[in-house]
């Protein structure tokens, strides 16, 4: 483990700990934001202490979090946050929400750590060097036929869009299990073997950043509804091997 990713997943587990402070507690603050999505206490001081963290360790790498103003780089090396993946399931109690951390250089991504820290449960990967459960080795998978996979879903728009061809969305008609195990953790259940895709049609690049090492140095494929892996596209599809190439084949046709 390089000291990058060990600074990242012991700022992950360190956030993830300040969480637990605020979740099912009767005294929540629930805020709303501009854009209409709901924000908490703990959102912002987990984001805080991450931020705190990095600056102090290298104050020429840029910062990019969901809750505060960017930190522009000045060496092209740059931290992604996204302090409370799945805020909603948060507030509600549901123990789902992750705390994640990504680190960007030169434009790709390196590095990425999601903590949940109600189940106890942490992943990591930094690119060429495989993705991990709790310090176990994980692997995307091998089902081919979609009539057998489990495919996860977080916003209600992936059911009621029906008119939608897209492969993607086709997928809901054809699988064998579709469940909204929604948010980062439908992701890391297709890292871990335990779903074959997990789709987000609404990201940011906070949501995606931590996401795509881990998937991908599980064997597994992330990509948009463009069929383009960014952190910046039309949301996001983490799915194994053999799916996800099939998906992108007839995304490109």
């Amino acid at each position: 483990m390089t000291s990058d990713l060990q600074f990242a997943v012991e700022l992950a587990e360190q956030a993830g700990q300040l969480t637990l402070g605020y979740f099912n507690s009767k005294f929540l603050q629930v805020f709303t934001k501009r854009d209409a999505s709901p924000v908490t206490e703990a959102d912002r001081k987990a984001e805080e202490l991450v931020r705190v963290a990095i600056i102090s360790r290298n104050p020429e790498d840029g910062v990019l979090g969901e809750e505060f103003e960017e930190r522009p780089s000045t060496n092209r090396r740059r931290w992604i946050i996204d302090p409370i993946d799945g805020t909603k399931a948060f507030i509600h109690g549901v123990p789902l929400y992750g705390v994640m951390i990504g680190l960007e250089i030169q434009g790709s991504m390196q590095l990425g750590v999601v903590c949940f820290p109600a189940l106890g449960e942490l992943y990591y990967a930094e690119r060429g060097c495989g993705a991990f459960f709790n310090g176990s080795p994980i692997t995307v998978s091998s089902i081919s036929n979609v009539k057998d996979a489990t495919v996860l879903y977080t916003e209600k728009e992936y059911l009621l869009d029906s008119l939608s061809r897209h492969p993607v969305d086709l997928l809901r008609h054809e699988a064998g299990l579709v469940r909204g195990w929604g948010d980062c953790y439908g992701h890391m259940l297709v890292a871990s073997g335990r779903a074959e895709v997990s789709v987000d049609k609404i990201m940011s690049p906070w949501d995606c950043a931590a996401l795509i090492p881990i998937v991908t140095e599980a064997g597994g494929c992330c990509f948009d509804y463009r069929g383009k892996t960014t952190i910046s596209g039309e949301g996001l599809v983490s799915a194994n091997k053999v799916i996800g190439t099939a998906l992108l084949e007839a995304i490109n046709r």
